[in-house]
């Protein structure tokens, strides 16, 4: 029965903003039969950010367009360090750190693509499970052979890097993924590399190694390559900064890391120019509905369309129903509509996310704590006398609830049996915390 894809990939990933270059012969490829096709992630870190997301989408589109995706997570390239993109080398990790990322980095992988879908479900592969067999002579024989010292230094990531200097090791990493690529078209018929644009020199050193290592004679170099390459163009801010960062460095995809508030509100601070071109980007919303989104959007710009459902869709799918339930209610109290059940839902993180930059005071215990004790004792209002001006007015709560004068704290008052917010009027809000 004669392949026919569920759509055209680069025809879908070029409106999307998400195509940059490809290998003559690729959009033929996909068109003719089922390929296998990776994207490769290096565990640096116990957590993907969202810097990662873009080539997780391309896995995602080449599943949908009915290919088969291998998330390749770099057990092994982990420990060299990709230049790609970098000025310095990388800090290399140790073996345990390593294998801690890896499991993590997988396990998030999973939540992206359908592992259980018949004979296109994604696989997610190590390549420290063939590199951890393999005699470094025979590698530098077998496979270092077949790539000259020439090719390897014509790409930028070496280029880059030649006035500072670069380390073996780092100058290793081109062909060391090159093999990847090789070993993958070999035992599970991956013919398509996939990545960032600052990856084709490297994904390019891979259909090098296959077209050479790859041919059945050895004395000849086969006359069309037999591998493939797609990129993706670096994804930037309307003003050219770089994208995935916030005030506090890199949006993570762990919750632990990034809260879904954080999460949430770096997609609802992006501006109008970023949002209409992100909403193509990181949602699967077909062409059409993106169109009507942005007409609505510009004719509202105030109301914030395309923000509010890019952060909507985004956060659901990385952190769930309850990750962006929780967003919501953190971003409703935020902007003052905060209620003692919805304060109690916050996580911790959370809570002080909200409240960043909010003054507070610790004390040792709650119980039978007066409500002016309690105010004059922390600092949150400067006297006694200033206490029972706020409650003649009818302006103090406590945890948003109002309270009169004759209120006294127990510890059931702690939200999470960790915190208490007070507050005067809408504006001053203060926290105290419980000592533990």
């Amino acid at each position: 029965m004669a392949f026919i894809p569920r759509y055209n990939l680069i025809e879908e990933l070029k409106w999307r903003g998400l195509f940059h270059q490809d290998m003559p012969g690729t959009l033929e490829l996909l068109s003719k039969e089922m390929v296998g096709g990776y994207v490769g992630f290096d565990p640096t870190a116990d957590s993907l950010h969202i810097g990662n997301m873009v080539p997780i989408i391309l896995l995602v589109h080449l599943q949908r367009a009915g290919h088969k995706p291998f998330a390749l997570v770099g057990g092994a390239t982990g420990m060299v360090g990709d230049p790609s993109g970098k000025k310095a080398e990388r800090t290399l990790l140790d073996v345990d750190t390593l294998n801690h990322n890896v499991t993590c980095v997988r396990k998030q992988l999973q939540q992206f693509l359908d592992f259980d879908c018949g004979i296109n479900s994604a696989e997610v592969v190590n390549n420290y499970d063939w590199f951890q067999s393999i005699n470094f002579l025979d590698f530098i024989r077998d496979v270092g052979k077949h790539i000259s010292v020439n090719y390897m230094m014509a790409k930028d990531s070496v280029k880059n890097r030649l006035e500072d200097g670069m380390s073996f090791t780092e100058f290793s990493y081109q062909i060391v993924q090159g093999y990847d690529f090789y070993y993958l078209w070999k035992e599970k018929n991956v013919k398509l590399q996939m990545g960032g644009s600052d990856q084709w020199g490297n994904i390019l050193t891979g259909t090098e190694l296959i077209r050479r290592k790859g041919n059945p004679s050895t004395d000849t170099i086969g006359s069309e390559s037999k591998a493939y390459a797609l990129t993706a163009p670096l994804i930037t801010k309307a003003d050219g900064s770089k994208f995935g960062k916030s005030e506090g460095g890199n949006v993570w995809l762990d919750a632990e890391k990034t809260s879904p508030y954080e999460f949430y509100q770096f997609w609802m601070n992006t501006s109008d120019d970023d949002a209409e071109r992100y909403i193509k980007i990181f949602t699967l919303h077909e062409q059409r509905y993106i169109d009507d989104l942005i007409q609505e959007h510009k004719m509202a710009p105030h109301r914030r369309t395309l923000q509010k459902e890019l952060a909507a869709y985004v956060t659901t799918w990385v952190h769930g129903n309850d990750g962006f339930s929780a967003a919501l209610a953190a971003t409703e109290i935020l902007f003052g509509n905060a209620t003692t059940q919805s304060l109690k839902r916050l996580s911790e993180k959370d809570f002080f996310s909200v409240f960043d930059g909010v003054k507070s005071a610790e004390v040792d215990d709650l119980e039978g704590i007066g409500i002016v004790e309690m105010c004059y004792n922390t600092g949150f209002l400067a006297s006694k006398s200033e206490a029972h001006r706020a409650l003649k007015e009818n302006s103090l709560t406590v945890n948003s609830e109002k309270v009169a004068g004759d209120f006294v704290f127990s510890s059931e008052d702690a939200i999470n049996g960790k915190y208490i917010l007070l507050q005067r009027g809408k504006k001053n809000k203060f926290i105290v915390i419980l000592k533990k």
